[in-house]
């Protein structure tokens, strides 16, 4: 199928289950009714991405209260008792975050409640998302590691259990959230990369990374008001984001300022092209996300191509992001018909 539809991840939570329109929102519940809580938003998560005419659906990370906490919460050596306030994606905003106290050990399954029930009612194709090994090092404080590097690298090792479990939970598309190799941007080559592979190790399932210039929130948008005119920052990453062994590389393109020709430089990988803007109320049109994919495709064989979001959606209004996801549908149907 040419130019399938998929979401970055998040989805915004129902009100009943976390307040709404946050980013690090509460729950409503706790306990078991609190864990079907979370399935039930599951299912009306998947049921409004098949509405929407997408290909490939996602949970909606709706058992997360952040894309990273969800799966620091199943660690142990982690303090959530004690926080710290750090600064996050190189002080571009500032929270209070837990701190590795000891050796890093999986309690156990992290994400197997909601993969498996995804997985038992839809019959398309499945993503889960974990966070990457370098952002997770950015949004975590170490009292125990004393090297970053290290630390990652420890962190790999338990993305990689949970990751071949939830292929065997019959997971397609395992992504990783790396926002942080747009910050780091040296790192990624020296060791950013390694550190993903060894998360990916042994996997047979689709495997892709997630970068972005982040949420729709005010940090951010500041942020990319920042970058000029042009934003080449990919320029250092994606010659070896090509040399990897990730399959898919997932970018933000719509209403950025990222030069499309850029995307060439990811030779060999699938995209997946960001043409729904999640900093921005407006819901695009068909047309819109069809020009888009348009200009993609000058510089992204046809077949590699895989419309999605910009980002993930959890910040947002609900009711606006149910309409751009109707929207993304439509505007990939129209791609279809004038691009086949």
């Amino acid at each position: 199928m040419m130019f399938p539809a998929s979401i970055a991840g998040s989805l915004p939570k129902p009100a009943w289950l976390a307040e709404p329109d946050k980013l690090w929102p509460r729950w409503r519940l706790d306990g078991e009714p609190l864990a079907q809580a979370k399935l039930d938003a599951t299912l009306l998560a998947i049921k409004a991405q098949e509405d929407a005419g997408l290909d490939i659906v996602s949970d909606g990370e709706m058992s997360r209260q952040h894309f990273v906490h969800g799966f620091l919460e199943a660690v142990d050596g982690i303090d959530f008792a004690n926080k710290v306030e750090m600064g996050i994606r190189a002080d571009r905003y500032r929270a209070m975050v837990p701190v590795v106290r000891g050796p890093l050990a999986l309690k156990g399954r992290v994400h197997a409640r909601e993969a498996r029930f995804a997985r038992a009612h839809t019959h398309r194709k499945l993503k889960m998302t974990l966070p990457g090994p370098m952002t997770i090092c950015d949004t975590i404080a170490d009292a125990h590691y004393g090297d970053k590097v290290k630390m990652a690298f420890a962190f790999a090792e338990l993305l990689n259990r949970e990751a071949r479990a939830l292929e065997e939970d019959g997971v397609d598309v395992i992504q990783f959230d790396e926002p942080a190799f747009n910050v780091f941007m040296d790192e990624v080559a020296d060791w950013g990369i390694e550190a993903l592979h060894r998360a990916i190790d042994r996997l047979n399932c689709t495997t892709a990374v997630h970068i972005c210039y982040g949420y729709g929130i005010k940090a951010n948008i500041d942020w990319k008001r920042s970058l000029g005119a042009e934003w080449r920052q990919y320029e250092k990453i994606f010659p070896a984001l090509a040399r990897s062994r990730i399959d898919q590389v997932s970018i933000e393109c719509i209403h950025s300022h990222v030069p499309l020709e850029l995307l060439s430089l990811l030779n060999g990988k699938d995209v997946l092209v960001g043409v729904i803007d999640v900093a921005t109320d407006a819901v695009e049109t068909p047309q819109e996300i069809a020009e888009v994919i348009g200009r993609v495709i000058k510089h992204v064989p046809k077949e590699r191509v895989v419309a999605c979001t910009n980002c993930g959606m959890a910040p947002m209004r609900r009711e606006l992001a149910a309409a751009k996801l109707t929207a993304l549908g439509q505007g990939v149907a129209l791609a279809r018909r004038r691009y086949a």
